[in-house]
């Protein structure tokens, strides 16, 4: 019985670490739900798809401030983040996240803190960190 519940806490625990899955985004200003994105790795980087959008979004909207191939694109279904690499328990990578509301890339760090997904954007030294919890 000890051994069960060793190794049903092990996989407990890393399962509340691991990155991937589906997470809710939060407005900063409102405290509300913007988003769904689901994190996935694949070929050991990490990608982010919008799968949903709030409740009270246009569902059809598209992202107008896009610059690269994504302009003019349906916000859900968009690759958000993309090709991070793991450096220990931390994702990053250059250009690796886009705010689809500015059409902005931004250098990317993204790790689990608390069973909560911390999500921070640079620009140089300047950085904004978003915390997102699970969906």
């Amino acid at each position: 019985m000890l051994l069960i519940a060793f190794f049903s806490l092990i996989a407990l625990s890393q399962a509340q670490s691991t990155v991937e899955g589906k997470w809710k985004t939060i407005d900063d200003e409102t405290g509300k739900m913007k988003s769904i994105v689901e994190l996935k790795v694949k070929n050991g980087k990490l990608y982010g798809t919008i799968v949903a959008l709030s409740p009270d979004s246009n569902p059809n909207k598209v992202c107008t401030e896009c610059t690269d191939h994504r302009k003019g694109k349906k916000i859900i279904g968009m690759e958000i983040i993309s090709g991070l690499k793991k450096d220990d328990s931390v994702w990053k990578g250059d250009d690796g996240i886009l705010d689809p509301e500015n059409g902005k890339l931004y250098d990317c760090k993204i790790w689990v803190e608390d069973g909560k997904l911390q999500v921070r954007g640079y620009i140089g030294f300047l950085f904004r960190t978003q915390t997102w919890i699970k969906a």
